[in-house]
């Protein structure tokens, strides 16, 4: 019997879904944050968080699958745990957490902050926790910035205020996610920040969805990565000569990058013609969801 169908068995099983930002504008500095605003989508890969009730002293988090090394004993999930505690929303109740990880770090993906977020869901679903929507946003906060855009993993607006707006049904984009050998500081990049946008997304919209229209969108952060890592703009140039790419974007602080298409079949050929060409970078064809 295969390992993940025995953890199943006492384990209850939630798929993490990769956050992917469409595009991405920085509006301004307050002290130390950047305000931003962001077209965001999930797509299909995801991590795999085994989650149970335990009697322990002390919760048990463990990663494995190909993205688990180097994470650090302080992370995102440990951090949730924390904050929990701190503000006495979880009370003597202990979790043993097994993580697969498909997601790269680094990346852009926001792996661990959807991590958070996921089990932060699982915990309201199923009752161990109770908290009013103003304690979910500050808790949420208090974890990570991305965080609050994990709880409902749909197509979204986030504006300047850090007001999200959900759509639904939108129309399914076929993406080609490329990582290279190397991820991005997402402090480096954004302290490399010199200009800012006037807001675009104030008046959120479905149509904001549609890849006409977000291809004439772009994200700030690119041309930072871009200038700092060649390889990057290689991989960019390489992808956007493939005949049928829609366009090709960052996404978060990098160092993903992703190729859109119209068709399945399109964006399959991509990745065989990228893995020929790159065959010690690791790329998936997936699609929002």
């Amino acid at each position: 019997m295969r390992a993940s169908k025995v953890l199943s068995m006492t384990f209850s099983k939630i798929k993490s879904y990769a956050k992917i930002n469409l595009a991405l504008n920085v509006i301004r500095k307050d002290i130390s944050l950047h305000k931003i605003e962001s077209l965001v989508a999930f797509v299909s890969l995801h991590d795999e968080i085994y989650i149970k009730k335990i009697k322990s002293k002390k919760h048990l988090i463990s990663f494995n699958g190909r993205f688990s090394k180097n994470i650090s004993k302080k992370n995102t999930i440990s951090k949730l745990f924390s904050v929990l505690e701190k503000k006495k929303i979880l009370i003597n109740k202990k979790f043993q957490i097994k993580i697969k990880k498909k997601i790269p770090n680094k990346a852009g993906l926001g792996g661990g902050s959807m991590n958070a977020a996921s089990i932060l869901n699982y915990l309201q679903k199923k009752k161990f926790i109770k908290m009013s929507k103003k304690e979910l946003l500050n808790v949420s906060e208090l974890v990570g910035s991305d965080v609050i855009l994990g709880l409902k993993p749909t197509h979204s607006v986030l504006n300047v205020k850090n007001e999200i707006t959900y759509f639904k049904n939108c129309k399914k984009i076929y993406t080609l996610i490329v990582k290279p050998n190397f991820g991005c500081s997402t402090k480096y990049i954004y302290s490399k920040v010199r200009s800012f946008s006037k807001p675009k997304f104030n008046i959120p919209h479905k149509k904001m969805f549609n890849l006409k229209y977000i291809k004439k969108m772009n994200n700030a952060l690119e041309p930072i990565a871009l200038s700092k890592y060649p390889k990057l703009r290689a991989i960019k140039v390489f992808l956007e000569n493939l005949s049928n790419t829609v366009f090709v974007r960052m996404t978060g602080s990098g160092s993903v990058l992703i190729g859109y298409f119209q068709t399945k079949e399109k964006c399959q050929n991509a990745k065989k013609m990228f893995s020929k060409k790159y065959k010690n970078y690791w790329c998936i064809a997936s699609k929002t969801i």
